[in-house]
């Protein structure tokens, strides 16, 4: 990486709260730091520039999944990318697609999660033992617990459902998202649902038959989480289930 070089940020603002704000493009200049990142310069950028330009973020880590964006076409998270990635020195920053905007980089994921949650039924449903608080719970095996973890690490950064051609075509469509998040379930032995349960709420166009298999969540999410595994595995599980009624 060339120490000090210039950046040029090409940097999508509207603000829809503002009357007759329209959509443009605006460019900013920042002299390269090592080791910076997309999330480091939007900072800077907002310190030293323009400081009505509006992103989010929270953990600065990679964790919290709030500085997810497009960055050079591409969906992902801000405070991951480095700018040395880009050998050219221009970054072109747009809104996640698919989210309702806020204001430039910044959309309203949460909305999205929790309207998914509530139509998936996204919590545990437990065993009728489980309901006794003064039942022992049975011990999971470690390799069980593990599996479990893999797709507990999902941050809900809304990175896949950006990156999923079948969610952009078709609203209704559940996204890699809420697949991945109840194949947790599916495979939880906690989890009184069966699989004509599961069958009821995904087993459609909108859910896990409707997926076209282009790998856009999976090429893109930044947790590196197995999504075509659990979609394929989800697949398998209702394509065997035979009494629908």
């Amino acid at each position: 990486m060339s120490l000090g070089r210039n950046l040029t940020f090409n940097i999508f603002r509207h603000d829809p709260q503002v009357p007759g704000d329209k959509p443009k493009m605006e460019r900013y200049q920042l002299q390269e730091a090592p080791g910076m990142t997309v999330f480091i310069a939007l900072n800077m950028i907002r310190e030293q520039q323009d400081s009505s330009l509006q992103f989010d973020f929270v953990c600065r880590a990679g964790i919290c999944g709030s500085c997810a964006m497009v960055v050079n076409g591409l969906p992902t998270l801000a405070c991951r990318t480095l700018t040395s990635t880009y050998p050219k020195g221009e970054i072109t920053l747009m809104p996640l697609p698919g989210f309702k905007l806020i204001g430039d980089l910044s959309v309203d994921t949460g909305k999205f999660m929790r309207e998914l949650a509530e139509r998936l039924k996204l919590w545990l449903h437990p065993l009728p033992t489980d309901k006794d608080m003064h039942h022992i719970e049975a011990p999971m095996e470690p390799e069980q617990a593990a599996k479990l973890y893999e797709l507990d690490r999902c941050v809900e950064c809304g990175v896949c459902v950006s990156a999923c051609a079948t969610k952009q075509m078709r609203d209704t469509f559940v996204g890699a998202v809420g697949l991945m998040k109840l194949a947790r379930f599916e495979l939880d032995p906690r989890d009184d649902r069966q699989d004509i349960d599961f069958y009821h709420v995904i087993g459609s166009q909108d859910g896990v038959f409707g997926c076209m298999t282009l790998l856009g969540c999976e090429d893109n999410c930044p947790k590196n989480l197995p999504h075509m595994q659990q979609i394929a595995y989800l697949r398998r599980k209702m394509a065997l289930v035979t009494d629908v009624s």
